[in-house]
């Protein structure tokens, strides 16, 4: 017999639950500052592991936590770069994915250390170029994953920005997603992803998904980084 399903109103909540989380525990660390010169990023991550457990009881992640500073924060999702300790007029962006019982988050956002003006810029115009891409997707319907990679790419061009990743977002639901997902390109806002996003997938279940927006300066040598849900307020 197979174990009866969660309603899709459940699903929802629980995802927007753990979002909410996610954006506590990032409040938490902005108010603790967290995120500051002399620290290495391993430590930092070493530390938002332990707090992530003490506020929320978060044993588990559902990808590495991913902290980049300076040049790092150039670097996409599946790059291992050495070691680095954050300087005193650094940026820096956190990506990580807790587990709140049993429910998947994936939030990512951009700090900047000091007060240099293109730093600053760059973490200004992440929530901006995302917010436009959530646009886009809600005007339309039958928008596929490959469309919409496609318009956050131009956008990030637009505001003057090179886009840094190979994806800009993915599936997400119930740990883990990676059961349903694999390495196909349909469930990712990717070159490929060819099925409209407004779908159910193998299991039948609606489809929600993140978006994320990577943009780096190339001349400056330094990248942000700016994720969460995407059909889901």
């Amino acid at each position: 017999m197979s174990t009866p399903r969660e309603p899709e109103s459940v699903r929802v909540e629980r995802l927007r639950d753990a979002q909410a989380q996610a954006g506590a525990l990032f409040d938490e660390i902005e108010r603790r500052g967290m995120v500051r010169p002399g620290v290495g990023e391993r430590q930092l991550s070493d530390e938002i592991r332990d707090l992530a457990a003490d506020m929320f009881g978060v044993s588990r992640h559902w990808h590495r936590r991913v902290v980049r500073a300076g040049e790092n924060s150039l670097l996409p999702f599946h790059a291992d770069p050495p070691d680095r300790v954050m300087a005193d007029d650094d940026i820096a962006y956190l990506d990580l994915g807790p587990i709140f019982e049993e429910w998947e988050a994936d939030f990512g956002r951009t700090f900047v250390l000091g007060d240099d003006t293109d730093k600053l810029a760059l973490r200004d115009t992440l929530p901006r170029v995302w917010h436009a891409g959530r646009a886009y997707f809600e005007a339309h319907a039958d928008i596929t994953g490959a469309q919409l990679f496609d318009h956050v790419v131009d956008l990030a061009r637009a505001e003057g920005f090179e886009f840094g990743a190979p994806i800009a977002g993915h599936l997400l639901g119930e740990f883990p997603h990676k059961k349903i997902s694999g390495d196909d390109a349909r469930f990712y806002v990717a070159p490929g992803s060819d099925e409209p996003m407004r779908r159910t997938d193998p299991t039948g279940r609606v489809c929600h998904w993140i978006l994320e927006v990577h943009l780096v300066n190339r001349a400056r040598g330094f990248g942000g980084f700016y994720e969460q849900l995407l059909d889901i307020a």
